[in-house]
């Protein structure tokens, strides 16, 4: 293939970004990937994040094979995977970071924008044949609902691999409380390789030059020349324009969309895969929902013919049978990583039986019947409130949305609850699953601040309770309130003899510590997306005692997607 290296991308308001070009040798007019992003175009996935590469390819080695993985890059596509099959791939520093110049602001509409002019760039090029499609993992996925809501005449067609959509509720607060993952993300991923840090960071091993660009700009320089995400989250407990700028109107998106999503992503990115294929305004879309890490489905074998399949169809006008794809396919999952596709034709699952477990203190069980009972308590950094699915003697499955409607009492003026669903097997023993970000996860997760209990009627079901976050209901103490808590998209099937627990407490699930070599956070069962500032959950707040309360007016229940034909 051809390179281009530094290719110089004109912006609107006159700076220029710099893009690698990697093409067919053979003249001619090629379909363009395209991917913009903040993480150094010319940074060597397995020199940048050493411990991810390594086993990934040892648990693929077909990921590392028919390359010779000199161009691989983090999240991105490996061009010597794709140029031979008639594809021109661009990667772009975004403004202020690799080798692109500016002022970094990720997420920003003016970094939207700037996706934008480098589509319509890519769409006129002498070696385009006018269709660009966008596919990158994570922020090389987010950007991506930006983009295509400001609708690029060029755009044809946009891959969302494991990519947020909702920066307040995916990202940054979960239901309302702050996500502690932002200021690690940004100081250990992005301003690594800010433009300026020049000759003090990486080196290109393909072209000998600095990652982060020429030029070399003292500390001061570079914090003067970048925005700080968590500062400004810090600041901005309730949602509102600063968030609304950093999530994209999903109903504007025109084109073909295929999402891909992963059940082990609760923290970032499945609520948004799932959300933005509901809400993207296409006609022609579709969604997948797979497990394993981050990284590794994106690019296995059948990841990249996924792929290729849906970029043949619109950017080449193939007829691979992709038209003839149903809407949905879950990769089911079950213990011991293993996974089992179906298709179906909407999401939810058409044929899900909403199913309301309730809870009995008395036997710390769900049941089919409301229970009435006294107040229980629980320490909110301590153990929670734990009940059971009993045990079947036939498998069960639970795909979709799950949801907690609760009444709650705080011995202070807020609560934060945190949700944890947990698989157990005969022997007691918990089965954990691997995750986008964490090799030791459970089946699913939900998170709300007592105080940001107010939904919005016109967005909220019964099975994903849709809060505002706008106006702050302070709690009297021990007065019981209200509250429904929307747990991410989840899947799992029950084998027979296995226990399904439901625990409510006021902490961060965590099961044993791991060590990962290289990694940039310890692990716990929730990756790097923990919720633990002192600012935001001040202990005289939030290190108190909270009860459940078991009105019979208004019982609490567990609301589960209940699937009858369990695989």
């Amino acid at each position: 293939m051809t390179i281009d290296w530094d290719v110089e991308v004109p912006m609107r308001d006159g700076l220029v970004l710099r893009a690698d070009v990697f093409r067919p040798q053979e003249s001619g007019n090629y379909p363009v990937i395209l991917a913009m992003g903040p993480y150094g175009k010319g940074l060597h996935f397995e020199e940048g994040f050493p411990s991810y590469w390594r086993d990934m390819v040892e648990a693929f080695p077909e990921i590392a094979e028919n390359t010779s993985n000199r161009y691989q890059n983090w999240e991105l596509v490996d061009p010597e995977k794709w140029v031979p099959d008639g594809y021109v791939c661009v990667r772009v520093d975004s403004r202020g970071a690799g080798r692109s110049p500016g002022f970094l602001d990720p997420q920003s509409q003016i970094e939207a924008r700037d996706f934008y002019d480098c589509i319509e760039w890519a769409g006129v090029q002498p070696w385009s044949n006018g269709k660009v499609g966008l596919l990158g993992i994570s922020y090389y996925a987010v950007n991506q609902w930006h983009v295509a809501a400001l609708r690029p005449p060029h755009l044809a067609a946009i891959c969302v691999w494991e990519g947020f959509a909702d920066y307040y509720r995916d990202k940054v607060r979960h239901g309302g409380i702050m996500n502690d993952f932002l200021d690690g993300w940004f100081n250990k991923q992005v301003v690594r390789v800010q433009h300026g840090v020049g000759g003090r960071g990486f080196i290109d091993p393909n072209t000998g030059y600095p990652v982060a660009g020429d030029d070399q700009l003292s500390e001061q320089e570079l914090r003067e020349n970048r925005g700080d995400p968590a500062g400004n989250v810090k600041a901005r407990q309730l949602d509102g324009a600063y968030y609304a700028e950093r999530t994209p109107d999903l109903s504007r998106i025109e084109v073909p969309l295929f999402s891909a999503g992963n059940w082990g992503g609760m923290g970032l990115h499945t609520r948004g895969n799932v959300e933005g294929f509901v809400a993207a305004g296409s006609t022609q879309k579709w969604l997948e929902m797979h497990g394993d890490t981050h990284f590794s489905p994106f690019y296995t074998d059948r990841g990249i013919a996924l792929q290729k399949q849906f970029f043949g169809t619109f950017l080449k006008k193939e007829d691979n049978g992709w038209l003839d794809r149903p809407a949905v396919e879950v990769l089911v999952r079950h213990p011991g990583e293993k996974f089992t596709s179906r298709f179906e034709d909407a999401w939810p699952l058409p044929g899900t039986v909403w199913t309301k477990f309730y809870l009995d203190p008395h036997e710390n069980a769900l049941t089919n019947e409301p229970k009435s009972a006294e107040p229980v308590a629980y320490h909110a950094m301590g153990e929670g409130v734990r009940f059971s699915l009993p045990v079947a003697d036939h498998a069960r499955e639970f795909t979709g949305h799950a949801a907690l409607h609760l009444s709650l009492s705080s011995s202070t003026v807020d609560a934060d609850v945190f949700v944890v669903l947990q698989l157990f097997d005969p022997q007691g023993e918990e089965v954990t699953f691997i995750g986008s970000n964490d090799p030791k996860v459970p089946v699913g997760l939900g998170w709300l601040r007592a105080s940001h209990r107010a939904l919005d009627p016109d967005r909220s079901t019964p099975y994903r309770p849709y809060h505002t976050h706008k106006d702050p209901q302070p709690l009297e103490p021990g007065v019981p309130v209200t509250l429904d808590i929307e747990i991410w998209p989840t899947s799992i099937v029950i084998p027979s003899g296995y226990r399904l627990d439901l625990v409510v407490l006021g902490r961060d699930y965590k099961n044993s510590e791991i060590e990962i070599a290289d990694a940039m956070y310890t692990t716990q069962g929730v990756g790097p997306f923990t919720h633990t500032d002192p600012a935001d959950r001040p202990a005289e707040v939030f290190d108190t005692v909270n009860h459940l309360h078991f009105d019979p007016a208004d019982p609490p229940y567990l609301l589960l997607p209940e699937i009858k034909a369990a695989n």
